[in-house]
Formats: structure tokens, C-alpha cells, sequence
């Protein structure tokens, strides 16, 4: 299937050459025989076949489909999937099994969509490289002793892989974009407020976004279109005129302005991941864009204030996880006040623990002032920057990641240096704006190399047509890794 697109696959079902269930069941046996790399924390091969034939059914019958009907994928475990247990990568969520689905689920389900089961993830989306899953860490498909990136890590390799065609997955800080560069994929994260968080396990709730991964910005544009929209259920859904971004990817780049931030190039970025990152540029400049130089002067504070506004964010959303009404509950617990402390500190590892007494910390009396609110105004000029740069151009670009995918326990016990990796990332979300990781070739160890490109609110057309336009033009994108079917 990989690196076919999810059009010439829906072409194949429309004209009955393969069937829902042929496709289902290859991807099941690719999952199985791929199970070294650790990207699922389980498979749903019943309900998947249930949803295969059910859709080859009703294309016998001559029902009217959705362009995604019928083809397999797989979920982060992080969205909310009824009678299938969804643990966030958690063994405080081990046993949970939730009573709804999630927006996106929903969505996907009614395009038809059928999915195998649910990736691997970092624990509570906690994380740059999906060492923190109480499942263990998931492998990078290009090098097993790499990791593939997180929090996504799981949805990132499957694809990467060949075991499915598209991913769902969160972008927090890059989640979505660090992993797809990792592992050499596409990676698209939507404006926030375009996808419902509705069902989604919250981690910081104003950085939080559903996002794709796949092989091409064709087919992120493909699933954005069936998973946007507006949901009442979400306070933060935002309620806009439909859009198919799929119809936008011809349009010839001719005019198109891009700004190359020179502050994404500085310290800390590998000089051949730049080199890559520049030539993928020339490629766009090739297709009719126009490069400029552009400074964005309070990007260097976007790590600080991230990893002061998450882990806040993430104290208050995590308090709900206290051995009374779900999650992990300590069997030896003697008090009410020991259920609460041995059920958090047997259930949550030690990254989210980590981040839970930093955001505790900054939300406390007395820091408040000195940590979150002053984050909170360099998350104003950071957006700031951003509307100043866009008023003169139309995208951004810059490596989505300053390296490529370290060895898995490199830094793990570095925590400043896993944070690190983010550093390109988490201004975007920070300012709530749409962003895009392509593959860009590759480095000079052999991994694979992210181009990020970042658009205005809701510009996702743009963003995806820019991103297409590159990939017809060249082939980094159709590269897969040794032993991929």
C-alpha cells in the first residue's frame, strides 16, 4: 500500500479491484509482522473487520461513499474510542474504557474510514521521543535504535512503515510535526479550533490540537477535510464556512511569499539539517515562490514559555486522576489523602510527574506572577511577531527539528535536552497558528530531514498547496525505509 496514496487507494475500492477487508487485513498482518517496532498498544482486529465489511457492503449495495471509506488507519490513543480502552499511553488509564468517541473518531467513522487500533504514544502526550509510554518506547522504522518522535511517536512510525496509509495525532509542541520529520513523513497540525478537542485527553487545553500524519500533504488535506468542523461540545470549536483544502493543492505558487526565519537556523541545528532545509527551499523557489528574510525576535522564549504554560495547564487537567471516580486507584491506600498520593504516584510515570509539580509550582501563591503570567506575556509577543512577519509574507519556513532522530535513551536522562527538541515547534502552538512538516531528504547519517512550514489562522489551504506543490516536485516523500512493503 505504502507509498500509494489514499486517492489511488480509493480509486481501487471505488472500482471494486480490492476490497475494505482484503485492505484491512493486510494492514493487520503488516502490524503484526512490523510488532518490533512497538508503534500500537493494540490492535482492534474484530471491530476492524466488522467496519471493513460493513463498508463493502454498502458499496455492493451502490451506496455513496466518502473518499476515505474503507481504508484502514490507526488512532493515537489519546482520543476517546467507545467500548475500546483507551489509556493515553498511561497506566493510570490502563483499564479505562470510555463510554463515547471523540470527535475525530466520530468523524472518521462516518467518512467510512476503518481503524486497525490505537499507536503508541508518549504518556499523557508528555514527551519528545515516546520514551515515556508506560508501554515502552516505540522504534524509528529508518533505525530501530532511534527514536521516532513524540508525542506522536507511534502514529509516526506506522505510517513510516507501511503498516497504514494515514495517522490520527495531537500536536501540543510539535508533536505531530517532530515525529513526521523523524521518520520522514508528512505532519500537518490544523489551526487551533478547527478540530474539536471534543474526546481528545487533555494535556495543556489552549495548546492541545488534533492533527495527521501521512505520506503527502494530498492526503493530510484528504483527512483534514473530513475531520474539521465545527462541534458545539468543544468551547473552543470555532464555527467557519466549510473549506476543502484538498480542491486548493494545484494552485500554481506563482507570487507566493515565504519567509525564511533566521532564527530557526541558529543555534543548536545540525549544519547538514540546514543544508537539507535550504535546498528543499530552492525547490519551492523553483515552483514560483519568492524566499525572504524575515526575523522573528522573541522566537528564543518560546521554550521557556511552554514549558511553564503546559505544565500548568497540565496540573489542573491531571487533578481529575485521583483514584476516586476512574483511573489507577491504590489498592493499599489508608486514608483518603494516601488514595490521592499513592494512586497519582503509582499511576503517572515520572516525566508526568515531572511536569506536574513544575506547573504546580508556577500556578503556586507567590510565582504565579513571576512564572505564568510573565509566560503568558511572552505568548503575546510571540503571536505578536508572528501577525508582524505575515504581513509581509504568506508562510514561514524553517526546520521542523534542529536535529534528526537521536538514539533512543540518549537523552532521556537530560531533560532540558529532550525539551530542546521542541525548539522550532512550540512558538506555532503557543500562537495557535496551522503548521506542516515535509520531508526534505535526508541528513548525512541516512535519517530523514523536516521541512516546517507555518501559515496564518486558518490558512490551511495554503499551507497544504505550498506543501504539495514541493512534493510534485520532488520524490523525498515516497522514500521509505529498508524492508517497508
Amino acid at each position: 500500500m505504502n507509498p500509494v496514496s489514499i486517492a489511488s487507494i480509493s480509486a481501487e475500492l471505488a472500482a471494486q479491484r480490492v476490497s475494505a477487508l482484503e485492505l484491512t487485513d493486510q494492514a493487520l498482518a503488516r502490524a503484526e509482522h512490523a510488532a518490533a517496532l512497538n508503534s500500537f498498544i493494540r490492535l482492534d482486529a474484530d471491530a476492524a473487520r466488522g467496519a471493513a465489511r460493513s463498508i463493502d457492503a454498502m458499496r455492493a449495495n451502490g451506496s455513496d461513499l466518502q473518499p476515505l471509506a474503507g481504508i484502514p488507519f490507526a488512532h493515537k490513543d489519546i482520543f476517546c474510542t467507545r467500548g475500546i480502552a483507551t489509556t493515553c499511553g498511561s497506566r493510570m488509564l490502563q483499564n479505562f474504557v470510555p463510554p463515547y468517541d471523540a470527535h475525530v473518531v466520530e468523524r472518521l467513522a462516518q467518512a467510512g474510514a476503518v481503524s486497525i487500533g490505537k499507536t503508541n504514544m508518549d504518556e499523557f502526550a508528555m514527551g519528545s521521543s515516546n520514551e515515556s509510554s508506560a508501554y515502552g518506547a516505540a522504534a524509528n522504522p529508518w533505525d530501530h535504535t532511534r527514536v521516532p518522535g513524540g508525542s506522536s511517536g507511534g502514529s509516526a512510525a506506522a505510517v513510516a512503515a507501511g503498516i497504514v496509509p494515514f495517522a490520527t495525532g495531537t500536536d501540543t509542541g510539535g508533536s505531530v510535526r517532530q515525529p513526521a520529520a523523524f521518520c520522514g513523513i508528512t505532519g500537518l497540525k490544523p489551526t487551533y479550533g478547527r478540530v474539536s478537542r471534543y474526546g481528545m485527553i487533555a494535556y495543556a487545553s489552549s495548546l492541545d490540537c488534533a492533527g495527521v500524519l501521512a505520506r503527502s500533504a494530498a492526503d493530510c488535506a484528504v483527512v483534514l477535510d473530513a475531520i474539521a468542523g465545527f462541534d458545539a461540545r468543544d468551547a473552543t470549536s470555532v464555527e467557519r464556512p466549510g473549506e476543502r483544502t484538498a480542491a486548493a493543492l494545484s494552485q500554481p505558487l506563482a507570487g507566493l511569499r515565504i519567509g525564511v526565519a533566521r532564527e530557526y537556523f541558529s543555534g543548536g541545528v545540525q549544519a547538514d539539517v540546514a543544508d537539507r532545509v535550504h535546498a528543499a527551499l530552492r525547490e519551492l523557489q523553483r515552483c514560483g515562490a519568492t524566499l525572504v528574510d524575515i526575523g522573528l525576535p522573541n522566537a528564543h522564549h518560546a521554550i521557556a514559555a511552554y514549558y511553564v504554560i503546559a505544565p500548568a495547564e497540565a496540573s489542573s487537567n491531571l487533578a481529575r486522576y485521583d483514584g476516586v471516580r476512574y483511573g489507577h486507584r491504590a489498592a493499599q491506600a489508608r486514608s483518603l489523602d494516601e488514595l490521592y498520593s499513592l494512586s497519582r504516584a503509582e499511576g503517572f510515570g515520572a516525566e508526568v510527574q515531572r511536569r506536574i509539580l513544575v506547573g504546580t509550582y508556577a500556578l503556586s501563591a507567590g510565582y504565579y506572577d513571576a512564572y505564568y503570567l510573565r509566560a503568558q506575556k511572552v505568548r503575546r509577543l510571540i503571536a505578536e511577531d508572528f501577525a508582524t512577519a505575515f504581513a509581509g509574507v504568506d508562510l514561514i519556513a524553517g526546520p521542523t527539528a534542529p536535529t534528526t532522530a537521536f538514539r533512543i535513551g540518549e537523552k532521556s536522562g537530560d531533560a532540558l535536552a529532550m525539551y530542546a527538541a521542541d525548539v522550532n515547534t512550540v512558538a506555532v502552538n503557543l500562537a495557535g497558528l496551522p503548521a506542516i512538516s515535509v520531508p526534505a531528504g535526508f541528513a548525512d547519517d541516512g535519517l530523514p530531514v523536516g521541512l516546517q512550514l507555518i501559515a496564518p489562522a486558518f490558512a490551511e489551504a495554503r499551507l497544504l498547496n505550498a506543501a504539495h506543490q514541493l512534493q510534485q516536485a520532488t520524490d523525498w516523500h515516497l522514500q521509505v525505509p529498508a524492508g517497508t512493503p
